[in-house]
């Protein structure tokens, strides 16, 4: 009945996923932009590790953080990656005209190049300006499911939108919450919303092993923390997914 996917960071993160129960993963960089195409090794890595399981995998097509705007060298590159439609079930797409409606062109000529594959349109839908015209257009383009947390911060506080929208589908286009769901919400907005598809990170703070420790420099946001990261872990997938058992 449900299904649950896993926004993975990582080769680790994917294993985690797929040990604790996961549906499918989605591979990401650049989280904290929101997701970003991942490295060819990481894609290879993944498909070797979930070649014989269960756990599908989908990969995000983002070149970069921002907004869904891209200009035609951004679409180019975008393009290539669909050289490695050998290595996925799917694709994670999401493309805006500037007026904040689907770039349905774009989106087409990207489905092209891997018929036959699944179909995500990511957050950028909830930037779009008219969701309800969005839903249709992109279940008229076969996009199997929309990732949204309902144009709110998260998909708790999108509950009545993500209700509104539920209904809209009418079993046209499957939608999926995702945006800050955890153990804590995951059932409440099941209940309120009768949608069956979530997405969310499942990840933990994982010190580092560090000795040595130089606390004058960062390496990308000033004051980041430079000895933790984060992952994925089994425990926590397990535990999210039990929730609507």
């Amino acid at each position: 009945m449900f299904e649950f996917e896993v926004c993975a960071n990582g080769l680790a993160s994917v294993i985690q996923a797929e040990r604790g129960g996961a549906t499918r993963v989605e591979l990401c960089a650049g989280i904290p932009e929101g997701g970003t195409t991942p490295s060819l090794g990481t894609i290879v890595a993944s498909r070797e590790y979930l070649k014989d399981k269960q756990t599908k995998l989908h990969v995000i097509i983002r070149p970069r953080g921002g907004d869904f705007l891209y200009d035609k060298y951004e679409i180019s590159t975008m393009k290539e990656i669909f050289m490695l439609q050998g290595y996925v079930d799917g694709f994670v797409i999401g493309c805006l005209n500037a007026d904040g409606s689907i770039d349905v062109d774009l989106c087409k000529s990207l489905m092209d190049l891997a018929k036959g594959k699944s179909f995500t349109f990511h957050r950028a839908f909830d930037m779009c300006s008219n969701p309800l015209r969005a839903i249709d257009q992109l279940a008229e383009l076969g996009i199997q499911r929309i990732l949204t947390s309902g144009a709110r911060a998260t998909a708790e506080e999108g509950i009545p939108q993500l209700k509104l929208w539920q209904r809209h589908t009418e079993g046209k286009i499957k939608l999926m919450a995702g945006g800050g769901v955890n153990e804590t919400n995951i059932k409440r907005i099941y209940e309120e919303t009768g949608i069956t598809a979530f997405h969310f990170t499942a990840r933990e703070k994982i010190e580092s092993k560090m000795e040595y420790r130089n606390q004058e420099v960062y390496m990308g946001v000033e004051d980041a923390d430079e000895y933790s990261y984060e992952i994925t872990t089994e425990e926590r997938v397990r535990r999210i997914i039990s929730q609507l058992q």
